[in-house]
């Protein structure tokens, strides 16, 4: 019944903003006037800035060839997906108050019980410039995880992110974060979470994070960031899932939202277990580091991220991992990336014919460290990835996407022997 419902007024939504595309302008009514824009998306909301809604969302249409250590044989397959199918409710009521609800068509944010939901979320602002929020949304971790996943560089994420997946990723629970900035040069964040894993007990796994940014030059073409990060989660009394897992930057070996490469889709473990027992590990802690730098249409950036998975018996060693990737991107029209405190935002194009085309590349590198079973006599495994690309961005809302992605791993194979290969992946994307 509530998908029923959901499902309708998605419909309406859908429809209204459609129609909507046909005009623009200001309404006059017995209270407030009320402004409608239509230009990305549809925008409502009253003269006084007392009111307002926003209906969007994002489109991601993938598709991936590789081979080698991405397939279980290490033979070719390819995979058709939608990455993302958002569509975004977002406003405010009585000027402070805010909300956003983004939820996931095509099912790789969420889950079946829980929602496919990639937000949802009130927050208030009536202590500006500082922000309280509450509800499921992803807590604040990395530099590339704070840019909308509509303008990040490559189609994926840094690899070296996957060390870490819990830090910046909500897990389908419930979370209060309070954020704010001082000036133009400083912001922070503090977050606390419940995540929907539970200890022998009933009792949700806990998780806070810290985040702090401080960047003297902060404008578009001109920029200078630096940002440390800090997560942390009680495993007491747990079982859970501490595998270590990557697709180095290939997303097709295993995901939702279409077709990928099935049973001979290769996701690189790199340590831990899938069951491991209550009582095993304690605290799970990451640490990370950003650096950011732009001068017009050049960008070089980079993170540092380190994690440490603490035994709670002497059954069980330490599993430990650090990783990082350093990544250069050149606009060749000519156009900066936007820059917003703490995150990079999109690049518009000043030329509508012929749009901004830029190029890139990112070099990915992770290890883990885990002397735990069958693992006791194996070495630090190790996996590098390079990355280079190219995007198109067609206009404000359409950009076309491509990249070439290569991966080299150390003292880890496929069951074909192959401890390398390569692939490539194509996007299309429409944001609104």
């Amino acid at each position: 019944m509530i998908r029923k419902h959901f499902a309708g007024f998605v419909a309406s939504a859908l429809a209204l903003a459609v129609s909507a595309q046909a005009f623009a302008g200001t309404v006059t009514t017995d209270g407030a006037d009320i402004v409608i824009k239509t230009k990305g998306g549809l925008e409502v909301g009253t003269t006084d800035k007392q009111f307002g809604f926003k209906i969007g969302g994002r489109l991601q249409a993938d598709y991936s060839t590789f081979d080698g250590i991405y397939t279980v044989n290490g033979d070719n397959a390819d995979a058709a997906y939608f990455r993302r199918a958002f569509l975004e409710l977002s406003g405010y009521v009585y000027k402070d108050w805010a909300y956003t609800f983004s939820y996931d068509f095509s099912h790789n944010a969420g889950s079946s019980e829980d929602g496919y939901f990639d937000e949802a979320s009130i927050a208030y602002n009536g202590f500006a410039p500082v922000s309280i929020k509450v509800g499921r949304f992803d807590p604040e971790f990395g530099l590339e995880k704070a840019t909308s996943s509509k303008w990040v560089t490559a189609q994926e994420r840094t690899a070296a992110y996957d060390l870490v997946d819990w830090a910046n990723a909500h897990q389908n629970g419930l979370g209060i974060q309070v954020s704010g900035s001082a000036g133009d040069s400083l912001y922070g964040s503090f977050g606390l979470s419940a995540k929907d894993q539970n200890d022998v007990d009933g009792e949700s796994t806990k998780q806070f994070n810290v985040r702090g940014v401080f960047a003297p030059m902060h404008e578009a073409g001109n920029v200078l960031h630096f940002g440390v990060n800090y997560a942390q989660r009680d495993l007491s009394d747990t079982a859970f899932d501490a595998r270590i897992r990557s697709r180095m930057g290939m997303r097709g070996v295993s995901t939702s939202g279409g077709n990928d490469a099935g049973t001979n889709g290769n996701r690189l473990v790199l340590g831990g277990t899938n069951v491991s027992p209550a009582g095993s590990y304690d605290n799970d802690s990451a640490l990370g580091l950003e650096a950011a730098f732009a001068m017009g249409p050049f960008s070089i950036q980079g993170e540092y991220i380190k994690r440490e998975m603490e035994a709670d018996s002497a059954a069980f060693d330490d599993i430990e991992g650090d990783g990082y990737y350093a990544q250069v991107a050149y606009t060749l029209t000519g156009e900066a990336r936007g820059y917003k405190l703490g995150k990079f935002d999109s690049i518009k194009p000043s030329n509508k014919q012929i749009g901004a085309w830029e190029l890139f590349y990112r070099y990915d590198h992770l290890s883990v460290d885990d002397d735990n079973g069958a693992r006791a006599a194996i070495s630090d495994i190790e996996a590098k990835v390079h990355n280079l690309g190219v995007n198109w961005y067609v206009n404000d809302s359409v950009k076309i996407s491509g990249v070439y992605v290569k991966a080299k791993v150390d003292n880890s194979t496929n069951a074909n022997g192959d401890d390398d290969g390569d692939g490539m992946v194509f996007r299309a994307q429409y944001a609104f």
